[in-house]
Formats: C-alpha cells, sequence, structure tokens
C-alpha cells in the first residue's frame, strides 16, 4: 500500500518529463547519475545537500518505472536495466556514507550503514529470487512488505538531510529504523511465498486428483 501511495503521487510528474521527450532509459541514467552526485558529497561530510541531492536522484529513478508502464514502454530489458542501476546507486550511497563518517571519526555509523546495505541487498534479493522461482511475478513483490525501496530512500534522505542539523543521531536513527524494517520485510516476504507455495501445492494435488476421481466414477457407471 505505501509504495502504491508514493507511485501514484510521482506518476503525473513521469508522464510530464515523457511529454517533454525523456525515455525511461533516460531517467534510469540521469537519476543514477544524480544519486552518485549525491553519494560523492556525503562522502565528503556534505551530508545536508547529499542527502537532499540523494532523493532527487532517487525520485528520478522512480520516474522511469512509472513512466514506462503508463505509457506502454515496458520492456524486460528496460526492468533488468532498472533493477541494476537501482542496486548499484543504493550500494554507492552506503559506502558514502560509511566514508564520510569514518572521515567524521564516527563509530555507530560505518556498522549501522553496513547493516542497512545487507539488509536493503536481502529485501532486492528476496524478491528477485522469489520471482525468478515464478512466485508473485510482475511487481507483485514489490509490494509485499513494510520497507520497499520507496520507503528506504525517504528514511534514508531525511536522516542524511538533518544530520547537519541535530547532529549524527538523525543518521543513526535512521539507518537503525531502515535496518529494522529491512529484517521484517524479508520475513515478510519470505512468509508470502511459504504461503504462496502451499497454495500451488495444494492447486496441483488437486488438479492430479481430479482427473482421476472423474475417471473411476466413469468406469462404475
Amino acid at each position: 500500500m505505501a509504495r502504491a501511495r508514493v507511485k501514484g503521487i510521482f506518476e503525473p510528474i513521469a508522464l510530464a518529463m515523457g511529454r517533454v521527450g525523456l525515455t525511461p532509459d533516460a531517467l534510469t541514467l540521469i537519476g543514477f547519475a544524480i544519486t552518485v552526485a549525491g553519494a560523492v558529497l556525503v562522502a565528503l561530510e556534505q551530508w545536508t545537500i547529499g542527502g537532499f541531492v540523494i532523493f532527487v536522484g532517487g525520485v528520478f529513478d522512480m520516474f522511469d518505472g512509472t513512466l514506462a508502464r503508463a505509457t506502454g514502454k515496458a520492456s524486460r530489458l528496460g526492468a533488468f536495466m532498472d533493477s541494476v542501476f537501482d542496486r548499484a546507486g543504493e550500494a554507492i550511497v552506503y559506502v558514502a556514507i560509511v566514508t564520510g563518517a569514518v572521515l567524521a571519526g564516527h563509530e555507530r555509523v560505518p556498522v549501522l550503514a553496513a547493516a542497512a546495505m545487507a539488509g536493503a541487498f536481502m529485501v532486492s534479493y528476496v524478491r528477485a529470487k522469489a520471482e525468478g522461482l515464478g512466485f508473485t511475478a510482475g511487481t507483485g513483490m514489490a509490494a509485499v512488505g513494510l520497507m520497499p525501496r520507496e520507503i528506504r530512500l525517504i528514511i534514508l534522505s531525511v536522516g542524511l538531510v538533518l544530520t547537519d542539523a541535530p547532529g549524527i543521531k538523525a543518521l543513526e536513527y535512521a539507518l537503525g529504523i531502515i535496518v529494522i524494517g529491512a529484517v521484517i520485510t524479508v520475513i515478510q516476504r519470505i512468509v508470502h511465498v511459504r504461503r504462496q507455495a502451499r497454495r500451488q501445492a495444494l492447486e496441483s494435488i488437486t488438479t492430479t486428483t481430479q482427473p482421476a476421481s472423474e475417471t473411476g466414477a466413469t468406469e462404475k457407471q
């Protein structure tokens, strides 16, 4: 539900970008480039401006899939490229946070950032593996769980933007929330896949036993 609301907010903007000639692939590359620029700022301890730039890059990246679906240009290659650049951008941001925190002499932030990155990648991996095995195809799995990428982006951006004001605690809290939320999301997605697997198994048993029952009834007649 949270993912759907976020997507709904950005869809009109994505369509406006499409009207000025931008393609989904172009939005993917623009979003990635902006994210890298924000990560460089964070690594240089420019937390607030870096967090703002990272948020803008993430928003651009959200537009690509929305624009592709809204204009009928969605493709498997586009989805593949989107996922690859999503993971690359997210990894670069967390590495930048670790770099900036180490340079600033913060001890807890690098550990939290590493844990947050691991959690975020597990969320994505569970989805990719499930869909690769035929569970919840399409965008179904993306809507499962407490902490999809859009929510992580908002929380992390807020933590970075507030770091220069209240202090590094804002970033620590943001990373901690992401870690906890990512773990919960992974569990939710595993449970979702297990339930779907059980339903598919029951449907398979029903399908195989029903013809046998019908055959037996016909022979008796």
